[in-house]
């Protein structure tokens, strides 16, 4: 298929990048990147590029890094590259003259099945909240956040072993292939837009801070392990041990139950680690010491020893 469309994608991380590379790919016709300024990263604080940005050079793109998304003469650039339609996919928030300017508007891709799980993390609270079903979604971007009208919607299963992380990468894929027929709909003018109505509270992901990542021992075991995949691998479920953060990957339930208090650790300080919870115990399978790089259990205690 020949595709008209002049396209600028906007994108910052990894996420984002599968989309652009997936645009590429069917010859759409990308005649600009916008994605984050570079920033001081590492020890040594050398600037480091998003993973667009790399992605975009490689490809030889045209990349713009605007500080602020208002700024007159980003604006011009902007409005210089005559694009029809804009692609959005882990960006920040635009300003309505930013996503307003295209004559056939702006799209985003978001991971979630929309209206369900607006915000920052959806993928995260999906499964803290024991899901079993998730999706990707493009949609016309207007005035509130995550609210504008579907174009198109493919859902994915979340199966019990996954976390954050396998999720992720399956609606990653998703999510670029549904970005190219988003512009394959709009490029042929096919184009039905259907108004987000829930029958139904939409339930919320907010941005998720390290406070929120704290193990509520006091809760179920089904819950705390839902808790836990669904920060893993980042922002990651953390308890304290020994006074120290102590993050935990993964979990399994514990195949005994204890008859202690919640949050009571029981280990043999050799092959098992065991956290009580309200109605049962979790086996820890996957850990990181403040300070100490991520291991299995059963490695942590080979040089470390709990005190019961």
């Amino acid at each position: 298929m020949e595709y008209k469309l002049r396209i600028v994608f906007m994108g910052t991380p990894e996420f984002a990048v599968a989309s652009l590379e997936a645009l590429v790919k069917a010859h759409c016709n990308v005649v600009g990147v916008v994605t984050a300024p570079d920033k001081p990263m590492g020890r040594g604080k050398k600037l480091g590029t998003s993973a667009v940005k790399d992605y975009a050079i490689s490809q030889k793109l045209n990349i713009l890094q605007p500080t602020n998304l208002k700024d007159p003469d980003f604006l011009q650039e902007l409005k210089a590259l005559n694009a029809d339609v804009q692609i959005v996919v882990a960006f920040r928030m635009l300003p309505e003259v930013v996503w307003d300017m295209p004559p056939l508007g702006s799209y985003n891709l978001h991971g979630s099945l929309l209206p369900d799980y607006r915000g920052a993390a959806p993928i995260n609270w999906a499964i803290i909240n024991g899901e079993r079903e998730t999706g990707v979604t493009t949609f016309k971007l207007k005035h509130e956040i995550d609210t504008g009208n579907i174009l198109f919607q493919e859902r994915e299963p979340i199966n019990y072993e996954d976390n954050v992380g396998t999720v992720y990468d399956r609606l990653m894929r998703k999510g670029a292939q549904l970005i190219v027929k988003t512009i394959e709909a709009l490029n042929s003018g096919e184009v039905d837009l259907i108004p987000q109505i829930p029958n139904k509270e939409p339930k919320h992901a907010p941005k998720i801070f390290r406070e929120d990542c704290e193990i509520n021992w006091d809760q179920s075991s089904e819950i705390v392990r839902n808790f836990i995949r669904g920060l893993s691998p980042y922002p990651a479920a953390w308890t304290t041990l020994d006074g120290q953060t102590f993050k935990i990957f993964s979990a399994e339930l514990a195949p005994q139950s204890y008859g202690d208090p919640a949050g009571t650790i029981k280990t043999d300080n050799k092959s098992y680690l065991d956290f009580v919870t309200a109605d049962g115990a979790l086996r820890v399978t996957e850990v990181q010491m403040q300070g100490k790089k991520r291991m299995k259990t059963d490695d942590f205690l080979r040089g470390y020893q709990i005190n019961l």
